[in-house]
This record gives C-alpha cells, sequence and structure tokens, in this order.
C-alpha cells in the first residue's frame, strides 16, 4: 500500500490559477499524491482568470503537509498583510518535507518568513522584491535550495511540477508524467523572457503588472 503523500497548494482571491493547477495536475500523477487546495475557509474562491476553485480544505482542517506550494497572483499582497494566512504557512512550513512555490508566490513565502538565507525563483517582474525578506533572488526557471523548490513565472510552474515530481519518485515516474502529458513546449513566439520580448514589450507588460497590482 502506498504512503499518501499529502501536497498542499494555498489558494486565496485573485490567485493565478495556473500557478496552482500547473503543477497540481503534474503531481496528481505521482503514486499516493493527495492534492490539497487550502483556502481560509471552504467557499469557492475566485482567480485573476475570472473563475472559482473550490477549496478541499481549510487552514484547519488541512493535514500536515509533505510538499506545501504557494503560488503567485495578483491578490498576493493581501495575503502578505494576513496573519492567518502566515500563520497556517509558518506552521505547515515547519514540518514539510518541501516548502515551495511558483511565481510570485515566492514574495508570500517571504512574508511568513521561510526564505530567509534561501535562494529563489520569481516572477521576472517582482524577483528583486524578495531581497526585502531575506531571500537571494535567483534568474532562473527553477531554482533548488536545500528544502527549498521554486518555480519562475507561470508557466514554470509545469516544468517545477516534474522537478519535484522526480525528487519524490524518481525521474523515470517523472518522465512518464510528462509523456502522459504531452508535454513538448513550442512555443509560437519567442517573447517568454524580457531578454527575448525586447524593452519595447517588457515595458508595455511591466505597465500592466503595475496597473493590475494598483
Amino acid at each position: 500500500m502506498t504512503t499518501p503523500l499529502h501536497i498542499g497548494f494555498l489558494i486565496y482571491p485573485d490567485v493565478t490559477q495556473l500557478d496552482a493547477t500547473g503543477p497540481a495536475q503534474v503531481l496528481s500523477f505521482v503514486p499516493g499524491a493527495q492534492i490539497h487546495m487550502v483556502a481560509a475557509s471552504l467557499d469557492p474562491v475566485p482567480t485573476d482568470a475570472g473563475f472559482s476553485i473550490l477549496p478541499t480544505d481549510s487552514f484547519e482542517t488541512c493535514p500536515p503537509l509533505d510538499v506545501l506550494c504557494a503560488p503567485g497572483g495578483f491578490g498576493q499582497v493581501a495575503v502578505m498583510r494576513d496573519a492567518a494566512t502566515l500563520a497556517f504557512l509558518k506552521r505547515q512550513g515547519e514540518g514539510a518535507r518541501y516548502v515551495t512555490s511558483v511565481c510570485s508566490g515566492s514574495l508570500i513565502l517571504g512574508a511568513a518568513g521561510l526564505l530567509v538565507g534561501y535562494r529563489s525563483a520569481c516572477h521576472w517582474a517582482a524577483r528583486e522584491m524578495l531581497s526585502a525578506f531575506g531571500a537571494v533572488p535567483v534568474a532562473e526557471r527553477i531554482v533548488r535550495d536545500r528544502n527549498r523548490l521554486s518555480g519562475g513565472g507561470v508557466t514554470a510552474g509545469i516544468d517545477f511540477g516534474l522537478v519535484l515530481a522526480a525528487e519524490l519518485v524518481g525521474e523515470e515516474v517523472a518522465k512518464e508524467i510528462q509523456l502522459m502529458l504531452e508535454y513538448a513546449p513550442a512555443p509560437p513566439f519567442q517573447a517568454g523572457t524580457p531578454e527575448a520580448a525586447g524593452a519595447v514589450l517588457e515595458a508595455r507588460v511591466r505597465a500592466r503588472f503595475a496597473a493590475a497590482s494598483a
């Protein structure tokens, strides 16, 4: 009988759903995985994509997690100031085998005091903010520092999920999952990083981020 592996994703209003659902889809194929979508209550949580996610657990009912993951999103600023959320993260982070994040979710971990002295990835538009929380910002798609594993912006969550799957159950199983998902990226445009996109496009996107965050 496979030992349950409890993997929890923090869900909050205006979370970027792909930050959570991308790696959750990958990790759901890990043998024994039990995926927990955890929120302050069991009420539907609106995402920044305009639809809601139904939590499976509240902060009070969530079991001790083997993997704790904080996704990013435009609602993260409020979460970073929320005492109940930060207390949940601190409590779970103390016992989790892996403390992880996707996109700007690393800033939430930082606000909870879970990244002091750790290297971490983040979305490119928010990466340098990690320094304010004692973390070391790293411009890489996936960053591993001891039991902290972080992915860069949004779609990096799928890569992050595969790397974490390999950590948990081995590379061969992770490759099987990648094949099941037919994950073979071939983007139609070379505009997925600031360097590839160029200064004009980067400036437009930064302005959109600033407006949405405000």
